[in-house]
């Protein structure tokens, strides 16, 4: 067994991962605060326990089981518990990191392979916490890849991805990952047409305190654009007001931003197209992101609301072609749809 001359953080999260316990579950093995356990997490080697809390470690490790110690040996030593060099953890952080990039700039290809790389030769029960914690994010990653391609249901969808992520992060007992899953997938439903449960579910995230003041706010405009969906396009723009004015007092200009392009359509699906038109014309003025998915977002309201009133229909038209050739060009399909749809209800 290995001799822990001085534990720091580092040691005590090897110990956990040894263990298989998730955060609070080894807090409780020990008798200690959750909050020092996330302490030892987050610093590492530049934390180091009180002595009292050495001596307590020193006999969890003495107690622990032959094979769990022989993890923690490995652990120390730099290496995973199979085996892989915790060198190998630094490459796979800085591919998610990329693979975030790639999904703003919608290089589905390229993130795929990036993601795919690590999710096919690893398995999540092979790996010690920190890896588990990677292979949940690559696992929330692609959820979003194939959400952004309209790739929502099935086996190989992003409903099945986020729900293998959230579980995975249940299990590390990582609140705040979870309820972020759960935001996602409440998108995937509301994408698939479950109105109504989609926005049961954002009303309930909006107030979870799981989540950050910003994923709430998010929460709460996206329970205005379900609704707006199903036709309560009225009470809509009261729910969307509300977040608008959150991302105001957050600081958060993007949002606001996305949050206007949304107020345009319901507004328009009143019948407001003085109000839908100042909206689209914020949204259209402050966005700072011009990533192909944004644009064609923008574009696809900004051509719903030019085609609401007979004397822009074919300014309308326009924008839409516009649009379809940029959502064909990066292959977002769910936005083709919708590009579709518009112009078969104008045909209708």
């Amino acid at each position: 067994m290995v001799d822990v001359q001085r534990w720091t953080g580092r040691e005590a999260s090897a110990l956990r991962a040894a263990l298989r316990m998730s955060m609070r579950a080894f807090a409780e093995h020990l008798g200690v605060a959750l909050r020092t356990v996330a302490k030892w997490e987050d610093l590492g080697e530049a934390t180091q326990p009180r002595p009292d809390t050495q001596a307590i470690l020193d006999t969890a490790l003495a107690r622990a089981g032959a094979h769990a110690q022989a993890r923690f040996e490995r652990l120390v030593s730099g290496e995973s518990q199979v085996g892989v060099p915790t060198a190998d953890y630094e490459s796979w952080t800085e591919d998610i990191d990329r693979a975030i990039v790639c999904l703003s700039r919608q290089n589905f290809t390229f993130a795929s392979s990036l993601l795919n790389r690590w999710l096919g030769s690893r398995t999540p029960r092979g790996l010690d916490f920190k890896g588990q914690y990677l292979y949940g994010r690559s696992l929330a990653l692609l959820g979003d890849l194939q959400r952004d391609q309209g790739v929502i249901l099935g086996p190989l969808s992003a409903r099945q991805s986020y729900a293998t992520a959230r579980a995975l992060f249940m299990e590390l007992d990582i609140p705040r990952r979870v309820a972020q899953i759960e935001l996602s997938l409440a998108v995937v439903d509301e994408m698939a047409g479950r109105l109504d449960h989609s926005a049961r579910q954002y009303a309930r995230l909006a107030l979870d305190g799981r989540l950050s003041w910003r994923d709430r706010a998010r929460a709460r405009l996206w329970v205005g654009t379900a609704l707006s969906k199903e036709g309560n396009n009225e009470y809509a723009t009261t729910v969307m007001a509300t977040a608008t004015r959150e991302f105001e007092e957050l600081g958060e200009p993007e949002d606001w931003s996305v949050a206007h392009q949304k107020l345009a359509l319901a507004h328009r699906g009143v019948g407001d197209l003085t109000r839908a038109s100042h909206c689209i014309d914020i949204a259209r003025q402050s966005g700072t992101v011009d990533s192909p998915m944004q644009r064609v977002r923008l574009d696809t309201a900004h051509g719903h609301i030019l085609l609401s009133d007979p004397a822009t229909r074919n300014d309308g038209l326009s924008v839409l072609d516009q649009a379809a050739q940029v959502a064909q060009q990066y292959g977002l399909s769910h936005q083709l749809r919708s590009i579709e749809g518009i112009r078969e209800g104008q045909q209708g």
